[in-house]
């Protein structure tokens, strides 16, 4: 799928400017930021990407305003911007932090701001700002990178920043930001797993102890239209490297509970999503539908018949009538809102299923209002549906579900933007793997498509599947998927 590309190396982006005489590059070097790293942080910047303002103005890799006259703070001459580039993040693939510098006419520091998870604080605390000598010293956080000017910020997101550097770490794949839509090409669900695999490899527990200092270098700086132009190149060779040295067999694929931990808790319900957690499951397929009074809920038939015995129809049913059916050992059927609460409380992905035509704009509307973009896959039987979908929120990743074995799943893919696809054929052999040939693989990857595959409770079925390299598996029983995919 991935071609064999030359690499875009730090020196080639920082080699033309290495003895350049040029007055904005000597007062960036002048002012480059001390960062200092947490002992067992596994990556540092590459390169740093810096930008002058001597006038207010929109920065060119950040979503803000420039102000030397802000409101409030004393007035400054010029402001410099570091743009920071790692390759990793323990979560994903590339990291851009960044640090802005303001000096008055004499020279001095005289106001500081830096990037912390999507957003910029003042670096200032109450003994002034952190400076040393005239360079601003700050603390990167573990994994993350989000940069403050004291670690006792990072307190009240410990036990958030351990899960993103052991269980969570390479979870999000290759990360495309607002910045680099359209211009970085390379992400695709194999690439998302190339990278879970390679970061999951160096998941670390962090020491908390800040010694790895790094004085941003001379040599690290550019100006950054010239780190922006190179950035693309550099993502798609990682991910050719990786395609080349990390084999099927050895890509972390994604553990899908199939209906929640449904061999051990009630299906699609808040105990089988916490039960499969436990499990280590990365995500939890679940079936919405519609109530009649139009809440979205998380329930697989469209009639109530293996609950209560019913024959009466879901989509004609209030929610309060629902909420009182025992959906099996006390628990209620739950609403999407309260499925998606109980995921993000687990660091859980949703795998959705699309079970009614209303179901389509309720499931895009969650998904844009909390902006789970990258947590969420939506799937069905159902290609028109997902079509809709797609027009209605076109960032949302969908999965096409599909029966028959002589189907084109390429062509069926791409018609309707599914990133992924997954044959359901768990009941047409005794072992469906083989019906994954070597030349339907080879269409489905070099059409950039991930596969997922049915939900499965064999060990050695599912050993056999890890062995083809696919993106996901579902399954009852998600511990499987942990103590089966080992070889």
């Amino acid at each position: 799928m991935f071609h064999s590309i030359d690499k875009p190396t730090v020196n080639d982006l920082i080699s033309p400017y290495s003895r350049l005489a040029d007055a904005d590059r000597d007062v960036a070097v002048r002012y480059a930021p001390i960062l200092q790293f947490d002992a067992a942080e596994p990556f540092l910047p590459l390169a740093v990407g810096y930008t002058l303002f001597r006038a207010n103005g929109p920065s060119p890799s950040f979503p803000r305003q420039i102000r030397l006259d802000e409101p409030g703070q004393p007035p400054a001459s010029l402001a410099i911007e570091y743009a920071i580039w790692w390759d990793w993040d323990i979560e994903h693939l590339y990291e851009l932090e960044h640090a802005w510098v303001y000096l008055d006419d004499a020279g001095q520091v005289i106001r500081a701001e830096a990037s912390w998870h999507g957003r910029l604080h003042d670096m200032s605390v109450e003994t002034g700002l952190p400076l040393t000598g005239e360079r601003l010293t700050l603390y990167s956080e573990p994994g993350k990178h989000a940069f403050a000017p004291t670690t006792t910020w990072f307190e009240q997101r410990k036990e958030k920043t351990e899960r993103a550097c052991t269980r969570l770490a390479g979870c999000d794949g290759l990360l495309v930001t607002r910045l680099f839509e359209g211009l970085i090409r390379s992400k695709t669900p194999p690439a998302n797993r190339l990278a879970h695999t390679y970061l999951e490899q160096r998941a670390f527990r962090p020491t908390w102890a800040f010694t790895q200092v790094y004085p941003i270098p001379k040599e690290a700086l550019v100006p950054w239209p010239a780190l922006f132009d190179w950035i693309p190149g550099r993502l798609a060779w990682w991910v050719a490297e990786l395609e080349q040295t990390i084999p099927p067999h050895e890509r972390r694929f994604l553990r899908i509970a199939h209906r929640g931990a449904s061999a051990y808790a009630p299906e699609n319900t808040l105990a089988a999503i916490h039960k499969a957690a436990e499990l280590g499951a990365d995500m939890v397929e679940l079936d919405v539908q519609v109530s009649a009074d139009g809440v979205p809920i998380i329930i697989h038939d469209l009639d109530l018949s293996r609950l209560n015995g019913s024959s009466a129809s879901v989509a004609r049913q209030n929610l309060a009538d629902l909420k009182r059916i025992d959906a099996g050992g006390g628990e209620t059927i739950p609403t999407l809102t309260e499925a998606i609460e109980a995921c993000l409380a687990h660091d859980l992905g949703l795998y959705l299923e699309l079970k009614s035509g209303p179901a389509i704009e309720a499931v895009a509307e969650q998904i844009r209002q909390q902006r789970l973009y990258n947590q969420v896959i939506v799937t069905s039987f159902r290609p028109d549906w997902l079509a809709q979908l797609k027009r209605l929120e076109p960032k949302i990743d969908t999965s096409i579900l599909f029966g028959a074995v002589q189907l084109d799943p390429v062509a069926l893919a791409q018609s309707i933007g599914a990133a992924y696809v997954h044959p359901a054929w768990e009941n047409q052999a005794p072992e469906p793997h083989k019906l994954l040939t070597p030349a339907w693989l080879s269409r489905v990857r070099a059409a950039g498509l991930g596969l997922i595959c049915w939900h499965e409770e064999r060990p050695a079925e599912i050993a056999a599947l890890r062995q083809l390299g696919v993106d996901g598996i579902c399954s009852d029983a998600p511990d499987l998927l942990i103590l089966g995919g080992e070889l």
